[in-house]
Parts: C-alpha cells; structure tokens; sequence
C-alpha cells in the first residue's frame, strides 16, 4: 500500500497536484490536506474512494507532524513558500517521510539544501523545485546536456502566464517578495545579484520576448532557483538566466507600482484608528483590480509559455536549442501542479533513489519524466490549443545559422 498527504492540496497549484496523483493506480491512497477543509473534501469526493479530503494548519507544524504520520511521500503545494517551505521540509524530514515540493523562492531553496545532511542521515529523499520553472526547465537543460549537446554553456529561462480562473494572496505574495528580493545571476562563470526593479535589474531585463503561442512581452529578472542550482550540477556552465512576467502586462505593472510606493511593507501602520498590514492592503488591492485589468487587455482566457535558451558545443561546433511549451485553456495551475505530482509518482515508483535534499536535474531522468507526463496529461485531458497532449517545441539552430523545428508531445 502507498499513501501520499498532498498539503495544499485544493489550491490553484495544489488542485492539479491532486488531481495528478490520484489518476490511474499511480497510489492506493491520497490525502487532500488544506485550511480549507470543505474545499478539500469536495476535491476529493470527485476523485474516486481512495481519495479523502482534511484540514492543515501549515502554522502548526505538530499538527502537521501528526497528520502525515504514516504517508510514504508528502507532496507540499502550501506557499509562500519563503515562509512555509523549510518548516515543513524539516517536520518531513523528523519524521522519515520522503518529500516532494514545487518551491519557486530562491531563498527558501537555498534554506532547504542546507538540510541535505539531515535528509540523508534520516534516510530521506527530497525533490524540491519540481514545477515549470524551476521543474521542467531544469528537466529539460538536462535533457539537451545530456542528449543533443557535448558540452552545455549557457542557459536563458524564460517565463509568462495570465489568465487563471483566480490568484490567491500566496501567489500575490510571491511575486512581491520576488521584487523585493536579491536576485542571483550567473553571468560568464560567477555569481552576481540584481533587484528586479533596480537599474541594476533593468539591464538584464528584455523588453521583447517572443513566447510561442502567446505572444511577445517583456520579461524581468526572476528569483527562481535555476540560476543556483544548474552550475552546481552542470560545471561546464558559464551562465544561467531566469526572466519572467505575468499577463497582462498592466497587471504587472500594477504590482510593480505598489512595490515602489512601499506598500509592501509588513509593519503596520495606523489607519483611522485601526491597525492596517500595507502588504495585507497592497494583495487584496492588486486582486481587486484583476478583473478590470484582464477585461481592458481582453485576456479572456488562462495561457502560459515556458521558454528554455541552451546554447552550447556538439562536436566542435556551436549550436543553439529553444524549448517552448504553451497553452492556452491552462497556465500556472496545470504547469506547476502537474510536474509536482509527476515528481511524486516518479519517487513513488523508485525512478528516484537519491537521499538528501536536491533539485530536479540531480536526480530525474527527462525521458521518465515525460512517458509519465504523457499518460497523466491524456488522462487529464490538459493541452494546448485544445489538443490533449501537450506539445514541446524544439528549435535547433546550427553554427551557420541553419534552422529546424521538432514537434514532440507529452
């Protein structure tokens, strides 16, 4: 028997979680555990009998202690992940529990790899950062290190999404602590730190980027973990880049502003009386203002485009490969929630037997990566343009300047 405790498991992110782990016979039985427990339930009394749905309070770590006892894996969709991530990780750890996350916060990353050695003496494999981006890009670097490419030399990410059904306040907390944060690149073999909205982050920002099936828009430096964790694993890089945004632009935009007039701050101030949290007022006015946006932008639907530049040498040779995958009808939900109960199956099926804590390129093979994408986003019936698989674009561009698309599917 195999049990897997899905925390967070009713959220944007954590629902498609859910949903993936309970498909086909991947586990005998799955726990939907979120602060909202009626929302929990309700998720789970549409995913079959071996499915149940409970509460979670992520502030109350012996609590979550207690219910994860007896799980085999502990798939954690709770954010921010700045705030929740290490906590939880290590409550997994005490208590001999294999983990999976999709962890996007850079400082919470670098918080969780320092608790490699405990996993390790525990007995524990970690696979943290196992999303889009970080998740699939890091998949797929590996991929064409390992497969089209002798020697891979620089990476270039790139993201973009909009159009959910909803945002909550975590993801909206998210993207602030993303502005506000130092923001590592790895620029011809060293390290530098950048700030989103600092000149500094203004140069490596790309006014245009073209993402295949969704347009083009500008794109900012990001705080994902990629640009840590790739060197580490693939020395032969001279850079890595991470640069993201989220549609519409004037939605943005609006959270960047709100950022600048230091509404992000977290003490809180006097208003007519009351105490007032500006971060608490600056979330719920940027969700206020959603609606309006999207509708002004006529974005009427979700879409999402992940984006991976790998640049590099195949028999003396320059070459250049693009990774796109888009969707329209999905974004951040699917693209995230999806690769986190992927990783969670792949554990659950010894694909992944490394100890400690470690990131996506350490320790998953792309090619079980994608046979099991591919039966869980038929399943799911998730794809772009309608379709249900989902397409990865491969454009390979030769020393000459010679080009050539490959269209595969999960």
């Amino acid at each position: 028997m195999s049990k897997i405790t899905v925390l967070g498991g009713c959220g944007g992110i954590g629902t498609w979680a859910s949903r993936t782990v309970a498909s086909r016979e991947f586990f005998d039985e799955v726990v939907i555990a979120d602060f909202r427990e009626d929302a929990a339930c309700a998720l789970a009394d549409g995913l079959g009998d071996k499915v149940t749905g409970t509460h979670v309070d992520a502030n109350d770590i012996e609590s979550v202690k207690a219910l994860i006892a007896g799980s085999d894996i502990v798939l954690n969709c709770i954010g921010p992940y700045y705030r929740y991530g290490p906590p939880i990780l290590q409550a997994v750890i005490e208590s001999g529990i294999d983990y999976v996350d999709v962890c996007d916060d850079l400082d919470a990353t670098e918080k969780m790899l320092a608790m490699d050695g405990a996993a390790r003496e525990a007995g524990v494999s970690a696979l943290i950062g196992i999303g889009n981006s970080p998740g699939l890009a890091n998949v797929l670097v590996r991929f064409c290190a390992e497969t089209l490419l002798d020697e891979a030399e620089s990476v270039d990410i790139y993201h973009v999404h909009g159009g959910e059904p909803a945002e909550g306040g975590a993801v909206i907390k998210h993207r602030i602590h993303a502005m506000t944060s130092d923001i590592p690149l790895f620029i011809d073999g060293e390290f530098m730190s950048v700030r989103m909205l600092e000149e500094s982050g203004q140069t490596f920002a790309e006014k245009e980027v073209e993402f295949k099936g969704v347009g083009t828009y500008p794109a900012y430096p990001y705080p994902h973990p990629e640009t840590i964790t790739l060197p580490r694993y693939l020395p032969a890089l001279k850079r890595v880049t991470n640069n993201g945004s989220v549609l519409p632009v004037s939605y943005f935009n609006l959270t960047m502003d709100v950022v600048r007039l230091g509404i992000a701050s977290e003490e809180p101030i006097e208003v007519q009386g009351k105490s007032v949290v500006p971060l608490e007022f600056g979330v719920a006015f940027i969700i206020s203002q959603r609606p309006r946006l999207l509708a002004e932008a006529g974005v009427t639907e979700q879409q999402g485009c992940l984006k991976v530049v790998v640049k590099g040498t195949k028999d003396g040779e320059s070459h250049t490969y693009v990774f796109s995958m888009f969707s329209t009808g999905a974004a951040a939900g699917e693209g995230t929630g999806i690769p986190g109960g992927i990783g969670a199956i792949l554990m659950s099926e010894g694909k992944i037997e490394r100890k400690g804590v470690f990131p996506p390129e350490a320790a998953v093979v792309p090619l079980q990566l994608i046979e099991i994408a591919g039966q869980v986003v038929q399943d799911l019936g998730v794809g772009g343009g309608g379709a249900d698989r989902v397409p990865i674009y491969i454009e390979h561009i030769d020393a000459a300047g010679n080009r050539e698309e490959i269209d595969l599917k999960l």
